[in-house]
């Protein structure tokens, strides 16, 4: 057996074990590996963006940039496929420059600017540096073993439309582009700083010198409330889901509407089950991260124009978003979602009690009852373990407030 086989049996046969642990058991081994297999691969390029995009300039193609979380069992279904030679993938990916990037510690944040809680994510560009679009799957986060790549096929095909009409199509991806970030790199933000270095330790511990995505969202938050600022709604709800707005997407299309929810945002613009998504806020749309990305940068309230294709025919519309709206995001199962807890709920998780459990407990369906899942034990995380907070106490008022709330809404 080959290293190639070794990881990908690593990659996928630790996944029976995703619902008791979030890593592999070997992490340091799982790392190494990694590299041992996929540094001299012919078809990626192993953490080095820079040697990336000058391979995409010379070629004229345009460039894939995986990031990956390596010990994470979360994604590694999909992961394995991408770097699995037999998969169908192979002629699509041929048509891009491939980088495998499994460290955050350098990353450009100017540059790359994406969904930080995903094991998984890649991001598209032109050799200019224009981002064409991004690619992350919560299907694939929730399911580790989900191993289909029919969506990320078709946001491959997406995005190499969007490269054809490249440079014909530039201001269209204007609002793709991220924008001006106040640290350069992740070890400079203050939460990090010191900490780590740009490059991984191979010489010593791989793992304790890896800066993992998530800690970029943590540290961005951090760095609000270090200086007594209050962290930016789209901070403490990142990246939301196309459900915040009512859009259920389905997994294995670009962005194809699955259902409606009644009554929601995208109900009252007149989104239907089978539209296309081709553009919204004006950008193409080639992924459900794509989607994320224009929430995540939308207004605290206004109109999002948008053009569906239905049963061949162009239809536009606009998301008329309501102040507040940010707050229907589920963020409970966000990594960056704990140090969150340790700021607002003393590291207790919380959750809504659905109405059958009420009635069982005797609570109305309006009320507030968020159950007390976890008590944190550690520092920030302890105070509501040193209040006297016990699992499973229902919460039922909380400063006067006795409202049906969710964990998030709170």
């Amino acid at each position: 057996m080959n290293l190639r086989q070794n990881l990908l049996g690593a990659l996928c046969g630790g996944l029976g074990l995703v619902a008791l642990a979030e890593t592999v058991p070997d992490r340091e081994g799982a790392v190494r590996q990694d590299r041992a297999v996929m540094t001299n691969d012919t078809r990626w390029i192993y953490n080095d963006v820079t040697r990336g995009f000058a391979e995409a300039r010379q070629t004229g193609k345009p460039l894939l940039v995986v990031l990956r979380c390596v010990p994470c069992l979360a994604c590694g279904g999909i992961d394995g496929q991408v770097i699995d030679r037999a998969t169908d993938l192979g002629p699509l990916l041929d048509q891009f420059v491939c980088v495998r990037v499994i460290t955050a510690n350098a990353l450009d944040l100017a540059r790359f600017q994406f969904d930080y809680d995903l094991s998984f994510s890649t991001v598209f560009f032109n050799g200019d540096g224009t981002v064409y679009g991004r690619f992350g799957s919560w299907t694939h986060q929730k399911n580790a073993k989900d191993k289909t790549t029919e969506g990320y096929r078709r946001t491959l095909e997406a995005i190499l439309d969007v490269h054809r009409g490249y440079p014909a199509n530039q201001a269209s991806l204007s609002g793709k582009q991220g924008g001006p970030v106040p640290f350069r790199t992740p070890v400079e933000m203050p939460t990090l700083t010191g900490k780590y270095r740009l490059d991984l330790d191979w010489q010593g511990k791989v793992v304790p010198s890896c800066v993992h995505c998530h800690q970029i969202g943590d540290a961005f938050r951090a760095s609000f409330r270090e200086k007594g600022e209050t962290i930016p709604e789209r901070w403490i709800y990142p990246q939301p889901s196309p459900e915040t707005v009512g859009l259920v997407l389905a997994p294995d299309r670009c962005a194809q509407v699955q259902s409606v929810v009644p009554g929601s945002i995208a109900a009252q613009a007149g989104v239907q089950p089978r539209d296309s998504l081709k553009s919204l806020a004006g950008q193409p749309v080639a992924s459900i991260a794509d989607v994320s990305w224009v929430l995540h940068q939308a207004p605290e309230f206004g109109a999002l124009p948008m053009i569906l294709n239905r049963d061949g025919q162009e239809v536009t519309t606009s998301l008329s978003l309501p102040r507040g709206w940010r707050r229907n995001s589920d963020i409970s199962g966000r990594v960056g979602t704990w140090g969150l807890r340790g700021m607002a709920t003393g590291g207790l998780v919380l959750d809504d009690l659905s109405d059958t459990e009420r009635a069982r407990h005797g609570l109305g369906t309006n009320g507030l009852a968020l159950r007390v899942k976890y008590v944190g034990q550690y520092g920030h995380h302890a105070a509501g373990k040193k209040a006297g907070f016990q699992a499973e106490d229902i919460v039922i008022e909380l400063d006067g407030q006795s409202s049906r709330l969710t964990e998030g809404e709170m």
